[in-house]
């Protein structure tokens, strides 16, 4: 080979070298590219995804994902955050037949055994029931509210039909303190009876139920309340009691009973027995305690202008019935003994001056006509009878028989009495200052300062003694009313209550304290009256519950009482 031609061998080799690498590097960038735009395919795939759930079909919200993590019934408290009812995570044991599906046996043991290693569980259950729950082969509860060590427990039993779903429970932490209030909550999820009832819907709504209802009640003051009613109660082996106390400035319940309650957490037979509200629901001639309602009517109206006039106390014969007192109190007395002796007699006589039209408007504009004014269902309707009262039907009315109505009914009447004579209706809702319903004047002011006096008297001198906490200025009034019966009262069966306010020389606090057929025991010195029963029963709560609602005791401080005092002869005042 010449040099020539080994010269262009070499040329040639050199171009087809360069020719390879140049369409190698046309291939590597064609391949990075084709990548590179399938990666910029996918990307603009998944942004174009993205605008599509977040413009065309949203996704979950921050609000609705908030909601999901949201109990599924709000929490209701007490006017200082106590929870009073909130809902929580629960098991529950269910009985599935269909577990297996084989359609042989739900159960690899007999009825009878399952049921016995059950009980071993829940001691409370009975033998009995469950296993012939077991053998009947229908599906459903056996028991709510599992504990987990309870449903571990039921699992280690190895039986596929019976299961412990995760369900969400209603709870009241404090148990049967403030039962007939709050009510419960039934298995189909809504509220029963009390303020679950009333306050269902707003529990229920996604929209409000994260935030708590505050009540009106206080716990404190409500513990107090039913320890108090149920020893009183106890001591004198009374069927029931019932109590209230009452914001008189803006008509809060900071706390109400009714005796015997139930438990929310677990309603049974005894506890539906127990539903009824003596408070708001039962009503009752509630005697003496309208005496005073009585006299405040009269002052307005000009008929008593004059506390020292004096009335006679022989007994009344009037339509062929007879007026009389429990014992001698005199030839005659004033009002300020009338209230303080309390005499059927003198309280009558007022009445009957006062006349059937105004003494029937006075009550009515205390709304002892109508339904008590508060948000729970059970409110019962009085005794009132319409039309002209006859002469008779006012003069007993004047001392608290012929009309009916409910301790609530007593209650915010009293409030009005001692608030300055403003009427409002009670609430369990907790009122902010300055939001208090403005009521309407059923009383005038100076006509309210002058019953502050008498009913301050009637605790220190008179039949209310035993409710007079030393330094909380009690004042109020008892009142004994036979219940009515076939053929007429039951002379041995009593309503005794005591009607109270505190402190009498800035009224704040409304007590009311009944006992249902209270019997004369040693605790009340054998006694069934008003006096020896429902008002130690005020003495020893006020002294309780005063501190807590900024009432300190205080002997420096009292009502003036000296322009009233020279009128009560011959009692303790002198």
């Amino acid at each position: 080979m010449n040099a020539l031609t080994f010269s262009t061998a070499i040329s040639s080799g050199r171009v087809e070298l360069v020719n390879t690498r140049q369409r190698s590097l046309f291939t590597a960038r064609l391949r990075v590219l084709i990548v590179m735009g399938l990666f910029t395919l996918l990307a603009c795939i998944a942004l174009l995804r993205i605008a599509w759930i977040g413009v065309v079909q949203p996704g979950p919200s921050r609000e609705s994902m908030a909601e999901a993590l949201l109990p599924e019934r709000g929490e209701i408290t007490d006017r200082n955050g106590v929870p009073l009812a909130r809902a929580f995570p629960a098991y529950a044991l269910w009985y599935n037949p269909g577990a297996l599906g084989d359609g042989g046996s739900p159960l690899v043991k007999s009825p009878a055994e399952v049921a016995r290693e059950l009980v071993r569980i829940f001691p409370d259950m009975d033998v009995r029931w469950l296993a012939g729950r077991l053998a009947d082969g229908k599906a459903g509860y056996l028991r709510r509210r599992v504990l987990p060590e309870e449903a571990n427990r039921v699992q280690a039993i190895g039986e596929v039909a019976l299961e412990v779903p995760r369900e969400t429970d209603r709870h009241y932490p404090q148990g049967s303190m403030a039962a007939h209030v709050l009510g419960y909550v039934a298995s189909d999820g809504h509220g029963r009876v009390g303020m679950e009832a009333v306050l269902d819907k707003q529990l229920l709504d996604p929209a409000t139920r994260s935030r708590p209802v505050a009540l009106s009640i206080d716990s404190r003051v409500q513990g107090a309340l039913e320890d108090e009613l149920r020893r009183g109660m106890l001591s004198v082996d009374a069927k029931g009691a019932a109590g209230i106390v009452l914001d008189v400035d803006t008509g809060e319940v900071l706390a109400l009973a009714s005796l015997p309650e139930f438990d929310p957490n677990k309603i049974d037979a005894a506890g539906e027995a127990n539903m009824f509200n003596r408070v708001t629901n039962q009503v009752y001639e509630l005697g003496s305690t309208f005496k005073p309602l009585t006299v405040a009517a009269a002052i307005d109206a000009g008929v008593v202008n004059n506390l020292a006039r004096r009335y006679p106390a022989a007994q009344l014969h009037v339509a062929g019935f007879t007026i009389h007192d429990d014992e001698d109190l005199g030839s005659s007395l004033n009002v300020p003994e009338m209230l303080i002796h309390s005499s059927n007699i003198v309280a009558a006589q007022i009445a009957d001056e006062l006349g059937p039209v105004r003494m029937k408007a006075a009550m009515a504009s205390l709304h002892f006509n109508e339904r008590p004014y508060i948000e729970l269902p059970a409110r019962g309707f009085p005794i009132w009878t319409s039309g002209t009262w006859p002469r008779l039907r006012t003069m007993t009315v004047g001392y608290g028989h012929g009309v009916a109505v409910t301790p609530l009914h007593l209650a915010s009447a009293y409030a009005a009495l001692v608030n300055g004579g403003i009427w409002r209706p009670s609430t369990l809702l907790k009122v902010e200052p300055g939001h208090a319903a403005p009521g309407h004047r059923v009383f005038k002011a100076s006509t309210s300062a002058r019953m502050n006096q008498l009913l301050r008297m009637i605790a220190l001198y008179g039949t209310g003694k035993k409710a007079d906490a030393p330094g909380f200025r009690v004042g109020g009034k008892t009142g004994s009313a036979e219940k009515p019966g076939a053929g007429g009262y039951r002379r041995h069966s009593v309503i005794a209550t005591f009607a109270s306010a505190f402190p009498m020389d800035r009224p704040r606090y409304v007590v009311i304290a009944m006992l249902d057929e209270p019997q004369g025991t040693a605790a009340s010195s054998f006694q069934r009256t008003a006096a020896w029963n429902a008002a130690p029963i005020v003495g020893r709560l006020v002294p309780r519950i005063g501190p807590l609602l900024g009432v300190m005791p205080d002997d420096r401080h009292d009502i003036d009482l000296s322009d009233l005092a020279p009128l009560v002869g011959g009692s303790d005042a002198q």
